[in-house]
């Protein structure tokens, strides 16, 4: 019961001549049998003859006829057998012939005939790889590479880029890749690959990159064609990629645009094209006239500073002003908004979040500098009252608490510039602070800090992070392409590429540099031993949680032991700095105190020699116990911690003379002051970062200083703090490796050091070495953290 089928409209075409199409395979060895291989024992490369008739191919050994399937009617096409024989007799004239019966292997039928060339060579296939298929080509032929065949050099016909906008403004997908037979091939996963296989390190790769391509054929990139693009390369190489293509920011779009003069370039965007031809003829950074309305008179390193600012802003590019503590970064900031309000372009209100013991110095320098901006704290429990009176001036000042307090209703309000003063407080890109800063809506966006790095680079990293999102990748990206190869394997080409990578937006100056005016800085450790009851309770402290650290590693491992192995370095520090600060009744019962016994020795002879002293402590129950030192000797002073509210005060009184001794939290008081009375800064106790002391001492040693600054460091001999000491040069390598060409990469805290710092004392009066000889035997096993 079933329809019969309709019949199917038959076209016979005698003889059509068809088009020679001719591919070539590798073949693996694996595929072919003993009498195939014969003797070889090497993957054989062949060549496969078909074609094309009407869009089907047919093999030399195929049918006599061609059936074609065409809508509703069926094409039987008779073969052109004479001008198949006339190509396979072309092949003979170039020297290839019929080879092996291929059954059995992957890419050839029984109806397919393998070719290949009668004197095997590798020169001889890229002869006829280049030479002899182009002019193949021009006979009419099709000639294709597997994808299996990775001995055959590929010439493209062109090499591009191709750089399309996505979602936002500042998103492109970047595509490179060559052309061949007219088309596009995306060369960026097999330069990944390339590259992942040296670090990135693009110096590394040969003169030649053979790279295998997708299409079949091997393409032959010289390494010159890759030099002009190379630095974003060796950034990019462990960028996630989707379809070959790799997501990058504006600038880095145009950055290529710029660079890829024998490449052709390709875009979608005429925002980044007019970028990138300014790039390309960019040729430094123009001058700008200081503004009329600036009271003060700008240092040379200060204009470049403010050139650099509106080079910035010119190139929509946002960046981190970097000098030392004490050079004025605030005054060419200020410079840079009255130029901006003189041009008419700060038609929005400008936002600067501060420390909040920063604030009165905002209010009080934009007065003193620029009375022409009309400046705002918005501050204090009634701010919410000034919310519709931000548009009435040119800058708002706020906290960085407020600005997580305030995010909803500051986030909605345009800014023309966002700038965050002591940017190190987003170091942690996870915090409020940090995300708070991130959804703020800015035209243009600056860091101010003299220390972009403290601990790792993961911190410059999230400063980056809110000024051109994706500048440095994201973080996982960054970690692989960056903090890994420096921190714990000191690459220096890596630390050399981060630094090319960050130049341009990141201006750091040093106080030698470029004020050579500024009187000497002169550092002195002055040391002193444990002994006693103290030194007893130091190696007590040090044994107990030595062994307490060791099961906390063996149980969970260095990097989630942090917590029990900073508790135990605290314990000794505080032993070092004074028993008495250690909350343990056995260590309350310890009056002993060798480095308050040192400073009480120094201080009350630097008074009476006229000296005006700085003295900074972490901790603020050592300060307690300073106070008390002091009044007992009637020595006079002013104290400044994070409880103080009336900053103001104390500095007054120093600064004039009233008072000879500066009492000061290391966390309070170690920026934003400045305190050039002073001509002698006290270090009490250490602290890891180097940049942290620095910052403190900088309070005395910066512009308007005339007298020579002493600094002098107490550490207590052979124990935690001398260690902490050698620890805190690491950390200035390596953030002098960063922002120099010419220091080397340091590694960070890890399990040798930790060694280091839980090593017992040595003898009264032995060396050091004899100390390190005298560790206990029982090792924390070496481990990065």
């Amino acid at each position: 019961g079933l329809p019969r089928p309709k019949p199917v409209p038959v076209d016979i075409i005698p003889v059509l001549r068809p088009q020679a199409v001719l591919t070539f395979y590798t073949v693996p060895s694996q595929e072919m049998n003993y009498w195939q291989l014969r003797s070889q024992r090497r993957d054989v490369h062949l060549l496969k003859l078909e074609f094309d008739y009407g869009g089907v191919l047919i093999g030399v050994r195929g049918p006599s006829t061609v059936r074609v399937q065409a809508g509703d009617r069926l094409k039987v096409i008779g073969r052109d057998t004479a001008f198949e024989k006339e190509a396979v007799a072309m092949l003979a004239d170039r020297g290839v012939q019929p080879n092996y019966d291929m059954h059995g292997t992957a890419h050839f039928s029984n109806n397919d005939r393998a070719f290949a060339l009668v004197r095997e060579s590798e020169a001889g296939w890229k002869d006829f790889a280049t030479r002899q298929v182009k002019g193949l080509r021009k006979l009419g032929w099709r000639v294709a590479f597997h994808r299996s065949c990775a001995l055959v050099t590929v010439q493209p016909d062109d090499w591009f880029v191709k750089v399309e906008e996505t979602t936002g403004m500042d998103w492109f997908d970047l595509e490179l890749g060559v052309q061949v037979d007219g088309q596009k091939i995306s060369i960026i996963p097999m330069l990944q690959q390339a590259l992942r296989a040296v670090g990135g390190n693009m110096a590394a790769l040969p003169a030649n990159l053979r790279i295998t391509l997708p299409t079949g054929g091997v393409l032959e990139v010289p390494r010159e064609r890759l030099e002009l693009i190379s630095h974003l390369l060796s950034e990019l190489f462990d960028r996630k990629q989707d379809d070959g293509k790799i997501r990058v920011t504006r600038l880095q779009a145009a950055e290529l645009g710029a660079n890829t003069a024998t490449w052709s370039w390709f875009t979608n965007s005429q925002r980044l094209q007019k970028l990138a031809t300014r790039l390309k003829t960019f040729e430094g950074i123009a001058g700008v006239a200081a503004p009329a309305d600036l009271h003060a008179e700008l240092r040379p390193y200060q204009i470049q500073g403010l050139n650099w600012l509106q080079f910035l802003r010119e190139y929509e590019l946002a960046g981190i002003l970097a000098d030392d503590m004490g050079l004025g970064k605030t005054v060419q900031t200020l410079a840079h908004l009255l130029v901006e309000k003189q041009s008419g372009r700060m038609d929005r209100p400008v936002l600067v979040v501060a420390p909040t013991s920063l604030i009165p110095n905002w209010l009080q320098e934009t007065q003193r500098f620029a009375p022409g901006l009309k400046i705002m704290a918005l501050h204090g429990q009634n701010r919410r009252e000034n919310y519709d009176k931000l548009n009435e001036h040119d800058v708002v000042v706020t906290s960085y608490p407020l600005l997580a307090r305030d995010e909803e209703f500051l986030k909605k309000q345009p800014w023309h510039i966002a700038i965050l003063d002591e940017a190190q407080n987003i170091k942690n890109h996870k915090t409020l602070h940090s995300l708070s800063a991130r959804a703020l809506d800015a035209r243009h966006r600056i860091c101010l800090t003299g220390t972009p790095m403290e601990n790792h680079l993961g911190e410059l990293w999230a400063l980056f992070d809110f000024l051109m999102p994706g500048f440095l990748g994201s973080s996982d990206e960054f970690r692989r392409a960056f903090r890994d190869p420096i921190e714990k394997r000191q690459d220096i080409s890596r630390r050399e590429a981060l630094a090319r990578r960050v130049a341009p937006v990141m201006l750091r100056r040093k106080k030698q540099d470029v004020a050579r005016e500024l009187p000497e800085k002169n550092v002195m450790v002055q040391t002193v031993e444990l002994s006693g009851p103290q030194r007893d309770l130091y190696e007590t402290i040090r044994m107990t949680m030595q062994s307490r650290v060791q099961d906390e590693i063996a149980s969970k491992g260095m990097a989630r032991s942090h917590i029990v192995i900073l508790d135990a370095l605290l314990k000794l520090r505080q032993v070092c700095c004074d028993p008495r600060l250690l909350k343990l009744p056995s260590a309350q019962a310890v009056k002993e105190s060798a480095k308050l016994e040192l400073l009480m020795q120094l201080v009350p002879e630097m008074v009476q020699e006229g000296r005006r002293i700085l003295l900074f402590s972490q901790f603020t129950s050592m300060l307690d116990l300073i106070q008390e030192e002091l009044n007992a000797r009637n020595i006079p002073f002013v104290l400044l911690t994070g409880q103080t509210t009336d900053r103001a005060t104390p500095v007054k009184r120093f600064q004039n003379g009233e008072i000879p001794l500066f009492l000061i939290s290391l966390k309070a008081g170690g920026s934003g002051l400045n305190l050039t009375a002073a001509d002698t800064v006290i270090h009490y106790d250490p602290w890891w970062n180097p940049a942290v002391e620095n910052q403190a001492t900088d309070r005395a040693h910066r512009i308007g200083q005339d007298k020579t600054v002493f600094v002098y460091k107490l550490l207590t001999v052979g124990t935690v703090e001398e260690k902490i000491q050698q620890l805190q040069e690491k950390k200035r390598a390596l953030v002098e490796g960063l922002l120099s060409e010419q220091a080397e990469g340091a590694a960070p805290l890890a399990g040798a050091d930790l060694q280091e710092l839980f090593a017992p004392l040595a003898p009264p009066g032995a060396s050091r070495a004899d100390a390190v000889s005298g560790q206990l035997a029982q090792r924390v096993a070496p481990s990065e953290p």
